[in-house]
This record gives structure tokens, C-alpha cells and sequence, in this order.
């Protein structure tokens, strides 16, 4: 199934912009949520395409999320692709772990992100 909506679910608003004009000049349609938590719900009601979820976040974390998400009827098909500043092999292990489909590192390199997403469409 092709890609059209994507949730970016990230606490900076700085990130959530960047994000949003990357993802919207790709020709995606973009929804934002600022906490783990508010991503979860978003994803339940919204029920995106693709999730791009930070880790670091206030209250429940992205690996937290990304977790709940995976293990949830209503969201455990709904592909997510971590993006965040933890660069270390081990932290990538455990996103996978929680059920993210990727990881990729900020600062995001757009044209790679978007190439990535197109394979998981």
C-alpha cells in the first residue's frame, strides 16, 4: 500500500517544521504530535501511513511508543521509522526491538529519508 500520510510525532517544534516541509515537499500529507503520548492517540485516531517517531521525549519516550503502538490492534500494522539524535548500534537494536521498521539519525538526511519511506510504500 503506497504512503500518503505520515505522523511525525517529535517535542521540538523546530524538528516538527523541518520534518513537515521535508515530508510535504515529498508529496505526503503530514499530522504532528509533541509527546509520545499524544503520538499514540493521534496514530489511533488518524491511523497514518507511516509514523516517524523521536526518542527523546518528556513522559512516554519513542521506544515507549513505539512499543505500545506495536503491540496494539488498531496501530500494529502502521510502519515507524525512529528518527533521533542516539546514533549508538545498541540504541538502534532496541528501537528495532520495539517494533520500529528503521532508524535513522538527526540531522536527517532528507533525500535518504524519503527513499526509505518509498521502499516501505
Amino acid at each position: 500500500m503506497p504512503i500518503k500520510t505520515i505522523l511525525v510525532v517529535d517535542d521540538s517544534p523546530t524538528e516538527r517544521h523541518i520534518m513537515s516541509q521535508l515530508l510535504q515537499g515529498g508529496g505526503y500529507e503530514v499530522s504532528t504530535a509533541d509527546s509520545g503520548d499524544a503520538g499514540v492517540e493521534q496514530a489511533k485516531q488518524l491511523k497514518p501511513d507511516l509514523i516517524i517517531m523521536d526518542v527523546v521525549m518528556p513522559g512516554t519516550n519513542g521506544f515507549q511508543a513505539t512499543r505500545a503502538l506495536s503491540r496494539d490492534d488498531v496501530t500494529k500494522n502502521i510502519p515507524v521509522i525512529i528518527c533521533t539524535t542516539k546514533n549508538q548500534e545498541t540504541d538502534k537494536l532496541w528501537g528495532m526491538r520495539q517494533g520500529a521498521q528503521d532508524y535513522v539519525t538527526k540531522p536527517v538526511d532528507g533525500p535518504a529519508l524519503l527513499a526509505k519511506i518509498a521502499a516501505l510504500g
